[in-house]
């Protein structure tokens, strides 16, 4: 059965809006458009999908409330602004549904919240909650409480997490773009659109520019790696064009617009899709070719295929294990430091226990604690 084909029978959606999709350049809210989705959400709902709304936007209706022009840099004053203009976003969602006979509820999301597995399952059976009593969540970062270093960081990476979070069948990113192109479409007018990927190699990485526009913080960048979780998590996602209307609906009938990332086969388990993709990334791994093979095959990652050590990392960290060529294989949860990692890298198990006294691991990521990317 054809990818978009598949669509189709999608039953459970996850849609992102950006905040250059739901907000006038000036930040005022793009009330026509936002309208437009909140009725094809509505719709799609109707006819019998489960629905989640991940926005943008609090800030850019925060900053359009207090007459700013420009997005501040400190974080304070961001916080200040989500919190002014989370409200008045919500309020304008709640509305627009309930006209449609849809139930709305708000979903405000911290890294934290992914970074603990009991919070990670809190928010997983919340939302599934939501969606069992036909609610239509509308989840967000919270961003007036976030800082830096707890901060998910865009909401395509949100967009993603939520839906692996959810066992989404499908996830649409409507975008300022078509899709993913053979070059930047602003600058190459002879660009292609890239109508199916299959994996996120580093071909495809290449192709992507820097960040988004000026009111956003999404890039083309954040879509490929909200699609690297998006396949891994057994989810088919989509980027389109968001001031396109009826798009949704031409994605789940199949309709080739935009771009399409083609899932993994199967749904990653819930604590697996936490190891991957709730968890801070520590640092990187290199492994010879070798290893990825063994690893495919369902073998724990030993020393004796790790060519190279990359960050300052603790034991029980996550890290990314990429092969020769760069492209990320797997992610999985380290029994050993960085430090000790270097020492043993290309090394014998036997010859563990001699390098690190009292060493109790044969491996250096166990096969239970490793989630294999591609």
């Amino acid at each position: 059965m054809d990818m978009r084909d598949g669509l189709k029978q999608a039953k459970r959606v996850v849609v992102k809006v950006g905040t250059s999709t739901i907000a006038r350049e000036n930040g005022a809210s793009n009330l026509a458009r936002m309208e437009e989705i909140v009725r094809e959400i509505a719709g799609l709902k109707d006819e019998g999908r489960e629905m989640v709304l991940v926005t943008s936007g609090a800030i850019a209706a925060g900053m359009n409330r207090m007459g700013l022009k420009s997005r501040p840099k400190s974080v304070p004053a961001r916080q200040a602004l989500a919190a002014v203009g989370q409200g008045i976003l919500m309020h304008l969602y709640e509305t627009m549904f309930a006209s449609y006979g849809q139930t709305a509820g708000q979903v405000l999301l911290t890294k934290e919240n992914s970074l603990r597995h009991n919070q990670y399952t809190n928010s997983r059976n919340a939302l599934l909650s939501l969606l069992e009593m036909g609610v239509i969540p509308v989840v967000n970062e919270n961003d007036a409480v976030s800082v830096d270093e707890l901060k998910i960081g865009d909401n395509d990476t949100l967009s993603a997490t939520v839906a692996s979070l959810v066992d989404a069948d499908a996830l649409i990113i409507l975008s300022d773009v078509e899709g993913l192109y053979t070059s930047n479409p602003q600058e190459h007018p002879d660009a292609k659109l890239i109508s199916e990927v299959h994996g996120i190699t580093p071909e495809i990485e290449a192709l992507a520019g820097g960040a988004g526009t000026a009111g956003g913080t999404g890039g083309m960048v954040t879509k490929l790696s909200a699609a690297k979780i998006a396949m891994s998590a057994g989810v088919t996602m989509v980027i389109a064009r968001g001031d396109r209307i009826g798009v949704m609906r031409e994605v789940l009938s199949g309709v080739p617009v935009g771009t399409v990332f083609h899932a993994k086969a199967a749904h990653l388990r819930a604590r697996k899709a936490w190891l991957a993709f709730g968890r801070h990334i520590g640092g990187n791994l290199t492994v010879d070719d070798g290893c990825v093979e063994a690893m495919r095959g369902g073998a724990s990652l030993l020393a004796a295929g790790i060519t190279a050590v990359d960050g300052n990392f603790a034991a029980k960290s996550t890290v990314r294990v990429l092969g020769t060529d760069g492209r990320e294989i797997a992610r999985g949860v380290v029994n050993y430091g960085a430090d000790e990692i270097r020492r043993i890298a290309g090394k014998k198990t036997k010859e563990i226990n001699a390098m690190i006294p009292g060493a109790t691991h044969d491996e250096v990521i166990h096969r239970d604690d490793l989630v294999m990317m591609v």
